[in-house]
């Protein structure tokens, strides 16, 4: 118990700095001269007192947390936050109930990029901003946990993370200390966005859109200021941009960070995550181009491959822009591309789905295994960029595929059994615990989750969360060694 309310005084307090992000939409609103501002600086005070009152009531509990206590309080904090940054969009639009409003929050800050509103090209300004902003957020919020928090927390230690991350960053701690870390991490997310921002205006993009779409394409969100998304564009320059940009955001942030520190950029083609990644994406876009041309539904392959690339980098690297309706394509093109999207992004990335590295791992454990079948007295080491990879991180891996997969079978079958039909339960369901967006059927890339009824969204919502804490971190939390002394 004493523990418990240890983490809810850390809680208070990460609600307490939440609610200065709110003054974000309240100064974009009294910039545009919209009546919104009034609502969010509610939303922000309510939110700073909640914080305050929850820290100062367990102030006597305060404590150094123990690594058990790190998985409740990312489970309970990213619950938490979703629910209060849902309370200024239940104001704002009309109609929009809890259910709906949740998943919006929880789309933006797991970075999923779905969503249940149509008529976005109307919204306020700031509430569009405060969509944008809840997803860049999130995306460095990931990249935080991942790199730096979630180490330290005794997800298998830093020993674990370097084990993960077989690159050329392996054995470097990006610096001594966490808060220096998380620093650094954000001042790189932040010059990268801005980066990201200043090309998304060079390529055509106003400057609400260029800031709102930079902090998508950065948190590999896949949310947009327009219900065609980058349709609404029609650019061949904007999408240029956006693929470079998800690309980037799609590599692990150590080796960004290595890389440019050192001005070593020859680290990229050493990483076997980014490299890959940017094979499988290649030899896609090479592919279904052909195939989709063949299929004469553009007129020239120059229009297959564009469309083909964007819409096929966007949904890999699990971001979810839509600059077509690819759910006309034939099936075997659409569900290839959500296929990628189960493992193209990187460790360490703000992309979602099983990662790259536990992919490469699943494949060379069967070849090790065949082998051992044919040679059952040799010695195989598995190894990855030359580095051996422990068996106790082949074994979490091949736990976390399992679990990954077992979700996804068990969210379809709900999703079956509330009457939605298979094509649209079992990509809602991939889309969703992937973070990726868009699936196909009634949520296609033509659609949104509107039509799902409120118990088929929460187990969207669900999906997109555990995606996101990457299963191990909420599901600990149910078995009964965890609450054991």
């Amino acid at each position: 118990m004493r523990s418990l309310l240890g983490v809810i005084n850390v809680l208070g307090s990460l609600l307490a700095l939440f609610s200065l992000y709110f003054l974000l939409p309240v100064i974009t609103a009294l910039a545009y001269r919209e009546p919104a501002a009034l609502p969010f600086l509610s939303c922000g005070i309510a939110t700073g007192l909640l914080g305050l009152v929850l820290r100062f009531a367990t102030a006597r509990f305060k404590t150094e947390l123990k690594p058990r206590d790190g998985y409740l309080l990312i489970t309970l904090g990213w619950i938490v936050v979703a629910a209060v940054a849902a309370a200024p969009l239940m104001l704002l639009i009309s109609g929009l109930s809890f259910t709906d409003a949740f998943f919006e929050s929880m789309s933006a800050l797991s970075t999923t990029g779905s969503t249940v509103l149509s008529g976005i090209d109307g919204l306020p300004h700031s509430v569009n901003l405060w969509r944008l902003a809840l997803c860049w957020l999130g995306g460095m919020g990931i990249i935080v946990l991942a790199v730096a928090v979630l180490p330290l927390l005794g997800v298998g230690g830093m020993q674990m993370y370097r084990a993960e991350t077989p690159s050329p960053v392996k054995d470097a701690k990006l610096t001594p200390r966490i808060t220096e870390t998380a620093r650094t991490l954000w001042l790189m997310y932040v010059a990268m966005t801005l980066a990201c921002m200043l090309a998304y205006l060079g390529a055509g993009m106003s400057p609400f859109d260029a800031l709102c779409h930079a902090f998508s394409t950065l948190a590999l969100s896949g949310t947009s200021t327009h219900d065609r998304s980058f349709g609404y564009f029609n650019s061949p320059q904007i999408e240029f941009v956006a693929i470079v940009f998800m690309l980037v955001a799609a590599v692990n942030f150590s080796t960004h960070f290595v890389a440019i520190r050192k001005r070593a950029f020859g680290l990229y083609p050493r990483d076997p995550e980014a490299r890959w990644m940017l094979i499988w994406i290649l030899a896609s876009c090479i592919g279904l181009s052909s195939f989709i041309y063949e299929m004469r539904i553009y007129p020239d392959y120059f229009s297959a491959l564009r469309n083909v690339s964007f819409n096929l980098v966007s949904l890999a690297t699990s971001t979810g822009y839509v600059s077509t309706d690819y759910g006309r394509w034939p099936v075997f093109a659409p569900l290839w591309m959500l296929f990628l999207s189960c493992i193209c992004s990187s460790t360490g990335s703000t992309g979602g789905g099983i990662k790259v590295f536990r992919t490469l791992v699943l494949i060379k454990q069967s070849f090790r295994e065949m082998f051992t079948l044919v040679h059952p007295q040799a010695v195989t080491p598995l190894k990855i960029n030359g580095v051996v990879v422990p068996n106790r991180v082949v074994y979490s891996v091949l736990a976390f595929i399992f679990l990954y997969f077992m979700t996804i079978v068990t969210l379809t079958f709900t999703m079956l059994a509330s009457g939605l039909d298979l094509e649209t339960s079992l990509t809602a369901v991939i889309a969703s615990i992937n973070n990726a967006g868009p699936g196909l059927g009634a949520v296609g890339p033509a659609g949104n989750y509107a039509s799902l009824t409120d118990f088929q969204t929460w187990i969207c919502s669900t999906a997109m969360f555990l995606g996101r804490l990457e299963l191990f971190t909420v599901l600990v939390l149910f078995t009964p060694t965890f609450w054991r002394k």
